[in-house]
């Protein structure tokens, strides 16, 4: 093994923090002050996970938990699991948690508890893909790298309020997170990486194909970062890169072996045939029904998205800081690449090269092939951490290069701390709908609606049906039965509604309407608003009294 080599495998073994400039006390500061936003983070979860309404995703999602354990529990004699919908298309290691978490602490099925505790396993996802974000950026950057990456994704309401509610998408983001840290720990040390290391790498990569199939993208960020280091081999024969990669090989084993058996266990169908793995994937790329999504005012269905869709609503949903990072670590890349083709390129190759893959494979994909596409960026949320560790990177960097220029660097530092602030008041004014935060490209909250995806996930309707119980309530009118009609799951607002309000699928004879704003659901029934869910001034749900009306009047507008 050549110097360089071992030399990059003692400072992977040392985590990649702590390099040159940062041996100093502002580096020890900054790694406390990423402790304390991380306990911070999990002191505001176990305050509020309670106060999240209900995704309507999430009673099959949890009925497909209940079915594996119940495949398990049978001794792998009971298959309703992989006939349940297309959800076995999905791993199941989320659901499989909560509702192993239901039975253990005998939760009564029907009642708020079981969601609440999806919500908080959900959350504790979040704060692991946090953690996990903080630690990549370290590598990339040192410390004041990874505090400023935390920061970002910290006041990214798509991360902070989705955590609570995205419970596929989150969890998944987080485990790929950890593979992209694990694997520049591991491609710093190649071909013979600390077991350590090794192991880490596997069980993020079985985690994260125990979520989705969408982990291959964590495989292919191995496989080329292996590839780019082999061709830089230094003694450039083709031996020796075959060498190289052979070794590689071999040392990478355990982890294949680890993801296997991990995917095996939380995702059974995809190891039950040898071809169920390319089905998952060939049915994602393809993956399209009957639902309308928009796009900057223009609505269309998700099989009909443009190819820069993604691309878009990262532009909008991202905070305005994260972009700007953003833009300083593309010129950072520029100024580095060079480097990526010399022979003592390694070290860069091997921090920078799997985060950058991280960040754009997936998005040059959805340019490429324009796969079906809604809810924003929903499905893609596992982009968010490793786009945030660049972004800190990159602000770093800008501040590093401005030291000749000390009044440019305070102007910039109180520029930067100011938009925090403002970041940071547009999530606890929307909370605890955050996800539904954009930026000022997007005109804000006020700007996307009606443009932009909004209240998706019509948690919302959680809070409209505190509304109809206090109506009902003051009225007085005990013992009386009303009905209620909601443009949503039944089950997002039966589970917060007093017992005299009983949600019914016959919508015209309802005595009341709940409807979330979203896509103008909210105007398929005549009524008279009574109650109302805002933020920033944009109506996110409606409740609309209906019992005045009868015959044609109740009829659809």
């Amino acid at each position: 093994m050549n110097g360089s080599a071992s030399g990059a495998r003692a400072s992977g073994m040392r985590g990649g923090a702590g390099h040159g400039p940062f041996r100093t006390a502002p580096s020890r500061w900054a790694f406390r002050l990423a402790v304390l936003l991380l306990v911070a983070a999990a002191a505001f979860i176990l305050t509020v996970f309670d106060r999240y309404g209900i995704s309507n995703d999430e009673e099959v999602q949890h009925v497909y938990g209940r079915l594996l354990l119940d495949f398990y529990a049978s001794g792998l004699d009971d298959r309703r699991a992989f006939e349940y919908k297309n959800l076995y298309l999905y791993g199941g290691l989320f659901d499989l948690i909560a509702a192993a978490l239901e039975r253990l602490l005998h939760l009564d099925p029907a009642g708020a508890r079981v969601w609440e505790l999806r919500h908080l396993l959900s959350a504790m996802f979040g704060l692991s893909g946090l953690a996990a974000c903080w630690m990549l950026a370290r590598q990339l950057g040192g410390e004041l790298a990874g505090v400023v990456a935390l920061v970002l994704l910290l006041v990214t309401g798509t991360w902070t309020g989705a955590m609570f509610t995205h419970t596929k998408d989150v969890p998944f983001a987080a485990t790929m997170a950890w593979a992209a840290f694990f694997t520049v720990r591991v491609c710093r040390a190649l071909p013979s990486p600390p077991m350590a290391g090794v192991v880490g790498l596997g069980l993020a990569l079985g985690c994260a194909f125990g979520l989705r199939v969408g982990a291959v993208f964590a495989v292919g960020y191995l496989g080329i970062t292996a590839l780019a280091l082999s061709v830089q081999e230094r003694r450039g024969s083709v031996p020796a890169r075959l060498a190289f990669l052979r070794k590689s090989a071999v040392s990478l084993l355990p982890v294949a072996l680890i993801a296997a058996l991990l995917a095996a266990l939380f995702w059974p169908w995809a190891v039950m045939s040898a071809g169920n793995l390319v089905k998952a994937i060939t049915a994602f790329s393809h993956f399209s029904f009957q639902l309308d999504t928009i796009l900057d005012g223009r609505v269309m269905a998700n099989g009909e998205v443009p190819a820069h869709y993604l691309v878009s609503y990262l532009l909008v949903r991202l905070p305005e800081l994260f972009l700007l990072g953003l833009a300083f670590a593309a010129w950072v890349g520029l100024r580095t690449l060079p480097a990526l083709f010399r022979a003592d390129g390694r070290e860069t190759s091997c921090h920078g090269l799997p985060v950058i893959l991280a960040a754009l494979l997936p998005l040059g994909y959805t340019l490429l092939a324009a796969p079906p596409l809604y809810n924003g960026i929903r499905h893609f949320i596992f982009l968010l951490p490793p786009l945030a560790a660049l972004a800190g990177v990159g602000l770093v960097k800008a501040w590093q290069s401005a030291v000749r220029w000390p009044r440019a660097r305070i102007a910039g530092l109180a520029g930067s701390l100011l938009l925090l602030a403002v970041h940071a008041g547009t999530l606890v004014r929307l909370h605890p709908y955050e996800y539904v935060a954009y930026n000022s490209l997007a005109g804000g909250l006020r700007g996307a609606a009606e443009r932009w995806e909004q209240d998706y996930w019509a948690t919302s309707l959680r809070e409209a049906a505190g509304q109809l119980n206090t109506l009902v309530a003051r009225e007085g009118a005990t013992g009386r039965v009303y009905t209620v009609a909601v443009c949503a799951e039944p089950f997002q607002v039966a589970v917060w509604l007093d017992p005299g309000l009983i949600v019914t699928r016959d919508w015209r004879a309802a005595d009341f309407f709940l409807s979330p704003t979203h896509m103008d659901c909210d105007g398929a029934l005549k009524g008279q608003v009574v109650g109302k869910v805002e933020r920033d001034g944009v109506p996110l749900a409606v409740v609309l009294d209906r019992r005045m009306l009868t015959g044609e009047a109740r009829s659809s507008r």
